[in-house]
Formats: structure tokens, sequence, C-alpha cells
């Protein structure tokens, strides 16, 4: 008589419940234990979000990750120390699929193969005298909530017309790129 493993019988009866489309109606982990199916919490994969995703060669970047913000004259900003202008066959490949401005992040797939996932982004000024780096603003039932660094503050009204573009209601976070300029992300709720 063979030894039952503990693995394949937690893996056939979760696959036996997910036939009879119970609780456990989704694929079960490699370990054989079905999770809740939660994003992020049970290591069910987070949808996707990427308004372009390409690859490109790009022999010149260091390092195997970079993030840029492209703004609507072609600027790019970038996080990462890299030489001018190393960035721009990534630009230009995800400008084939989206125009600017757009929020971009890219990994090194092997040797000089990079893929870069994009988003669309708006651009707002405000006054340089804004003291903080993030600026969050939700509106949901009518209630506006808006926060400088964590510390709340009345809500920029060139942000509320930002969000009110996707909805009454509607999450926003602005990132500063320099003194005037943010990059705002605007999701409906």
């Amino acid at each position: 008589m063979s030894p039952v493993d503990p693995l394949g019988v937690r893996l056939a009866r979760s696959l036996m419940n997910a036939q009879s489309g119970g609780f456990l109606a989704t694929p079960p982990g490699l370990d054989g234990d079905p999770g809740l199916g939660i994003a992020g919490v049970s290591g069910a994969p987070r949808s996707s979000e990427w308004d372009a995703v390409v690859s490109v060669e790009a022999p010149d970047i260091p390092g195997d990750e970079v993030h840029f913000v492209t703004l609507e004259d072609g600027t790019v900003v970038v996080d990462e120390a890299v030489p001018d202008g190393c960035l721009a066959p990534l630009a230009d490949a995800v400008e084939r699929e989206l125009r600017p401005p757009y929020r971009a992040e890219a990994a090194r797939h092997e040797h000089d193969v990079w893929a870069v996932g994009a988003t669309r982004v708006a651009v707002a000024t405000l006054p340089g005298t804004v003291d903080g780096d993030v600026i969050e603003l939700t509106s949901y039932g009518g209630e506006r909530s808006c926060s400088i660094d964590g510390r709340p503050c009345e809500p920029f009204r060139a942000l509320e017309i930002l969000g009110e573009q996707v909805g009454p209601d509607f999450a926003l976070r602005a990132d500063r790129l320099d003194e005037s300029t943010w990059v705002v992300d605007c999701k409906p709720l």
C-alpha cells in the first residue's frame, strides 16, 4: 500500500469542491490551499490597470527598474538617476499606444529588453505654497475629504474638477512633480 500524499489529497478535495460549484469554485494554489480568491490576501492575482503594456529594447538604461512620468509637452520626469535621453525608446514605444500625459513603470525582462506598463494621468497646476508631496481627495455620497501628506485640508478646486470628470464619487491622488506641477490619478468609486 502506498502512502497518501497530503498535498495531493488537499488538491483533489479542492478540485472536487470546485467542480460542484461550492465555496471553493476558484482554482487552488500550488500548495493545494484553496484560499478565498481575494486579491492581495489569498494569492489571487490583482486585475491589471495598465492602459498600455509594451516590450522594447533599450540598451542604455542602468538598473532593473525605472519609473517615470511623461507630460503632454514630451517632458520626461524620472524617479531614478539615469543618463539623459536613455528612456526615449521606452517612451516612444508607449506613445504608439497611449498619448501623454502618463505614468510608466518599466522592468528589465532580460538583457536589454524592457517591459513597460503605463497608465493615463492628468496634470494639475497648484500654488507653489502647498506644503506637502501627496494630496488625497475622495468624494462619496456628496461628502468630500482631502488631505496633504495625511493632514486634513480644504480641497483644491482644480483637483475637484478633475475628480468630477470621472463621476460624483471618486478617489484621487496627486503627487508633486515640481513646485507647482502635480500628477493626478483619479478613479471612480
